[in-house]
């Protein structure tokens, strides 16, 4: 695809929108929602899935809505809030309706001038511009082959998603024995849908020593779900022809074991769904994959706006609606001329710790919307750990971890720090390290 193709297109119909939303999750809705309650832009989501509300239409068991509405909901029931929300307010939600890529050049940095994407659907091909483009096309999980793990191609291996998928709106058979691949929230959920499916999960399997929610565990205990739990441990290979008749793990001390099951599920390990932001040459974070933003969710493409969980994968939902939400006011401003940075300063970690997001800071407009910043370690972090933010050798904020942290779980970090954070022609990084 080329994606400077400026080229008419027989056939090809052409729209103008003020803002255009990519991706019908909890983030593209909310913000959807808000702008359109201004009644001062018109605002278009387009989502390729056939039904709008993201991941969560596909999750049926509550928990949902618990920080807005402040009830507990099922994750279909959350998608429909939203979706309802976004169109009540007037936004116009099409869905299966896929964006292949922009027109025009690949980057724009002057900041004037309408941005235009190319998108197919039943209805044809269509060139749609816009004055500004947010990104909120969420995050996906790696499956088997992206983890690189050996064997054969038997049915019967899912991530959470497919898993999901396969139960609620498919409702077709699963297996009888599974093995879930993951320790952490997800996993858990991944282990619910499968009882309910009238699977057996005969273990968990996780290549940390410890599960990612609680102190840690000892080799095979027993959780409170009744499901062994196998820490420092990895599929090292996939058994069987046809379907999946067992997997192989190995663990750190080197020992190997089988597990007999015809179900394997993939979990966690998510990656930003970025490719549309790959391709239309914004500039992606090292560490959370996804576009690199500051705290009002600009990419550095002029009027691109990234938000939820292709910034990050992944956080709640709830996360995401709430960063759809603060992105309202950045939008509004740059459609109303709203001056881009002179400079940003970027924002980086050091190890253990694995990305920061946002992961940019605008001098000017140092604390953002976010308000705050979300970070992950690989490490377990003790008690006695502290945060400490820095630039060019000075402190600018320390912060106890009091309850300590764990890989897979949110680490949140206020923006209280960020207003000493000068430019001045200056492209020192801001640093967080783990001080033990």
């Amino acid at each position: 695809m080329n994606s400077e193709n400026t080229l008419p297109t027989p056939g090809r119909r052409e729209r103008a929108v003020d803002v255009l939303v990519v991706g019908a999750g909890p983030a593209g809705l909310a913000l959807a929602s808000q702008l359109a309650a201004t009644g001062r832009v018109g605002v278009e989501v387009v989502d390729r899935e056939d039904e709008p509300g993201g991941a969560p239409r596909h999750c049926f068991h509550s928990g949902f809505g618990l920080r807005d509405p402040g009830r507990p909901m099922t994750g279909p029931a959350y998608a429909l809030r939203w979706a309802d929300a976004a169109v009540h307010a007037g936004a116009t939600l099409r869905t299966g309706v896929t964006v292949t890529g922009w027109s025009g050049p690949a980057r724009q940095s002057t900041g004037t001038g309408p941005l235009a994407v190319d998108v197919t659907s039943s209805a044809g091909l269509e060139r749609i511009t816009a004055r500004a483009v947010v990104l909120a096309t969420g995050a996906r999980e790696r499956p088997r082959s992206a983890r690189l793990v050996p064997g054969t191609r038997p049915a019967g291996v899912f991530t959470t998603g497919e898993l999901q998928r396969t139960v609620h709106v498919h409702h077709r058979p699963v297996g009888r024995r599974a093995v879930v691949v993951g320790a952490e929230s997800v996993s858990y959920w991944a282990v619910r849908t499968l009882r309910e499916a009238g699977v057996e999960v005969v273990a968990m399997v996780t290549e940390l020593p410890y599960h990612q929610g609680s102190p840690a565990v000892a080799l095979d205990t027993r959780l409170r779900h009744g499901v062994p739990l196998l820490v420092g441990a990895r599929v090292s290979e996939l058994l069987g022809r046809g379907r999946l008749s067992g997997v192989a793990l190995r663990r750190a001390d080197g020992r190997s074991t089988t597990v007999a099951c015809d179900t394997v599920v993939f979990t966690g390990d998510w990656i930003p769904d970025h490719e549309l932001a790959r391709r239309g040459g914004i500039t992606l974070d090292a560490g959370t994959r996804g576009p690199a933003v500051d705290g009002s969710f600009r990419t550095d493409r002029a009027g691109v706006f990234g938000i939820g969980n292709v910034l990050h994968g992944v956080e709640p939902a709830s996360t995401a609606a709430r960063e759809g939400l603060l992105a309202a006011a950045p939008v509004l401003r740059h459609l109303t001329g709203g001056a881009r940075p002179a400079a940003w300063v970027p924002l980086q970690v050091d190890a253990p710790l694995l990305w920061v997001a946002p992961n940019r800071i605008d001098p000017a407009d140092p604390r953002g919307a976010t308000g705050g910043f979300t970070l992950r370690t690989e490490s377990r972090l003790g008690p006695l750990s502290s945060l400490v933010v820095s630039r060019g050798g000075r402190v600018l904020h320390r912060r106890r971890l009091v309850r300590g942290a764990v890989p897979n779980r949110t680490l949140r970090l206020s923006a209280d720090w960020t207003e000493q954070v000068r430019s001045g022609g200056d492209d020192t990084p801001v640093r967080i390290r783990v001080e033990r």
